[in-house]
């Protein structure tokens, strides 16, 4: 063990293993998730290859041999619990993406959620036992979030009782879908349904591509992958040409809407119900942005306690790179938000499931907030992660650019979640919607409820455009109850102003589609800070239901520092919206300082709380031992260009022109 680590937890103020149990939801289930952790460790065909060394190609086939062995294994052990199949996938692949992601993650779900009990019958188990193997083909060349625009048609003809598949043009091509390229038999694809001259919007499908057994593309079918991307190396993500293709009638997902034999179109109760897979995995994405967080913070701030440069006081020996407070203050705000976005992602993930079992008794309620809240948080997760992930990259210093510290794969499998399920900005602004009717709901006398109840108290006419509700407060910057509250005041002003600047733009005539969109920087801006609200309040939430003091303690000044370092990012929506003065927003910079240097003994403890192995990390850098360069070494001896003394391309280019010298 690297004697730096080894005195930092000893110093630690608290015992991480009790944080851990927090963080999983209780003892049973981190004793549970490390049972299956060694199940895979000492299992020889998950042995590992480095996939830094390996060509796209070898990447892939890796992979696919991985989740292969995995589904096995799967139904071997007997595993079926979601949450144990979701441990057991992590591990395996270690934070890489896999060929059957979409499979297990859009698929499946979809049959589940959107498939009726027939459907269910005949797709599922074949479907779960790899004899079907799915994706979910919604996105086009040319259309994405915008799911209005896609362009594939699904035409129904009531004398074969078929449904025609068919793309009519160039950007109607299906492009992104993982697993599609290679992997897939069948896809689950969303079109334009029409039927009796008539178009109904979009609905799933789902189309066989691939012949079972000699997995052929089907006659009609074009596909194929669409080649190297940013990252993703594991994965085959394709493109699908369907030239009026043809399947049954009882291929369309019906648990919703439906299409008679004769034609005659049933709509769902409400068409959101189309799109809860969708709903689904947005709901995932805040757990996932916690989780790439939490990564990138334990390696940067395992290696800051190991790694020592320059000076603080002359003549003394070079300090831990974590002792400077500008390295604390890169990295402290980050760990603090990896924290808020477990919970975040906890009640996200356990909200669905309430409200899922409420749709299914037929109470659909919650459904527009559930889907304003995935669409928003989502995209307020994934943007926060993914510029904190290149900044723990960037605070590990040239190491950091090196594929061993475990962040640049980190940084590119992560970065697409930024766009896949929705394009954030485009969420944003669904989350807007929900919160200028949810406005102007108030302003016509009616209560609003869940996360936005905080517009029944805005004031009344007194406040005209361009200003907000709010008055500077007596604040305690040492109160999380009370820094909610200056969230909760900005993100009313902020939603204000928003509806107010729309309003006044319909009022010059536009029609409310050109007005949205002459407002939707605004819009945007108050979606950030109502989902920022959201995670203030759902962190400060927390701490009361934490049984053990020192934990409570530890993770109470986390949020301090979540909270406050937040206000000093946004300082100037509190001064406008006259929450803050500027005398408060500087103490709140002060407090957030002396933060740093309370967290400071504690800060390798909390991310040991994370309980990533190593094997996880996948990170020379981040390593718990801490033992970084001899490790190092020995990973770039691995490099294949070491293979040989001297390269053969010496001999072909370089030695014909040292010849002539």
């Amino acid at each position: 063990m690297n004697p730096d680590l080894r005195r930092e937890r000893a110093a630690a103020s608290f015992n991480p293993e009790l944080l851990t149990y927090v963080i999983d939801g209780g003892i049973s289930k981190t004793r549970r998730r490390r049972e299956i952790e060694n199940q895979i460790l000492s299992d020889p065909d998950f042995q590992q290859q480095n996939v830094n060394f390996l060509s796209r190609g070898e990447r892939y086939e890796a992979a696919v041999k991985k989740s292969a062995y995995m589904v096995k294994k799967l139904r071997d052990f007997g595993i079926a619990d979601p949450d144990e199949i979701l441990w057991f996938k992590s591990f395996v692949h270690r934070g890489q993406p896999e060929p059957l992601d979409l499979h297990l993650g859009m698929f499946l779900p979809t049959l589940l959620h959107q498939a009726t009990a027939e459907q269910q019958e005949r797709f599922f188990m074949p479907a779960w036992n790899l004899e079907i193997i799915g994706t979910y083909a919604q996105t086009e060349m040319g259309h994405g979030t915008h799911l209005r625009g896609l362009e594939t048609t699904a035409t129904y003809d009531p004398e074969t009782q078929e449904f025609i598949i068919n793309s009519p043009t160039v950007t109607s091509i299906k492009w992104w879908p993982g697993g599609l390229g290679k992997t897939s038999n069948h896809a689950i694809v969303l079109a334009q349904l029409i039927t009796k001259g008539k178009s109904y919007g979009l609905h799933a499908f789902i189309v066989p591509i691939r012949e079972i057994g000699t997995h052929k593309p089907l006659p009609g079918i074009t596909i194929g992958d669409i080649g190297p991307k940013f990252g993703y190396e594991e994965m085959d993500n394709g493109y699908l040409k369907l030239d009026n293709y043809r399947i049954p009638r009882e291929n369309m997902l019906m648990k919703y809407a439906q299409v008679k034999p004769d034609g005659t179109y049933v709509k769902p109760v409400s068409n959101k119900l189309t799109y809860g897979t969708m709903v689904f995995i947005r709901s995932y994405l805040v757990s996932a942005a916690a989780q790439a967080l939490s990564k990138a913070c334990t390696i940067a701030i395992r290696y800051s306690a190991v790694r020592h440069q320059s000076e603080i006081t002359p003549g003394e020996p070079e300090p831990q790179i974590l002792d400077f407070q500008t390295q604390q203050y890169k990295l402290f705000p980050l760990l603090a938000t990896a924290y808020a976005f477990q919970f975040v992602g906890a009640y996200m993930k356990n909200t669905y499931l309430r409200v899922n079992e409420d749709i299914s008794r037929g109470n659909l309620s919650e459904l527009p907030e559930l889907h304003a809240l995935t669409a928003g948080l989502k995209a307020f997760a994934t943007w926060t992660a993914n510029a904190a992930i290149e900044a723990c990259r960037m605070a590990c210093g040239g190491h950091g650019y090196s594929h061993c510290s475990g962040l640049p794969n980190l940084y590119v499998n992560f970065t697409p979640t930024c766009t896949f399920e929705g394009e954030n900005t485009v969420m944003m602004l669904q989350t807007a919607r929900y919160l200028i009717k949810s406005y102007e709901q108030v302003r016509a006398g009616k209560l609003v409820y869940g996360m936005v109840s905080y517009l029944n108290d805005l004031p009344g006419q007194r406040i005209q455009p361009q200003q907000v509700a709010g008055r500077p407060t007596a604040m305690d910057i040492s109160s999380p109850d009370s820094l909610v509250e200056a969230y909760r005041l900005r993100a009313a002003s902020l939603v204000e102003i928003a509806a107010k600047n729309f309003q006044a733009e319909v009022s010059h005539r536009r029609s409310r589609e050109v007005a949205w969109n002459l407002t939707s920087v605004d819009l945007v801006r108050a979606t950030e800070a109502h989902c920022h609200y959201v995670v203030v309040k759902l962190f400060a939430e927390q701490l009361p239901q934490i049984q053990d003091k020192p934990v409570q303690a530890v993770l109470r000044n986390l949020c301090l520092l979540y909270s406050l370092y937040g206000i000093s990012q946004k300082a100037g929506d509190f001064l406008q919206g006259g929450i803050l003065t500027g005398s408060q927003i500087n103490q709140v910079r002060q407090r957030v300082k002396e933060l740093l240097t309370v967290i400071r003994p504690d800060a390798i403890a909390l991310v040991d709380a994370f309980d990533y192995r190593d094997e996880s990390l996948g990170s020379v850098l981040g390593r718990y031992d801490g033992n970084v360069y001899e490790n190092m070494f020995e990973w770039a001896k691995n490099s294949p260009l070491n293979k040989t003394e001297v390269h053969e391309s010496f001999h072909k280019y370089l030695k014909p022109m040292q010849s002539k010298l």
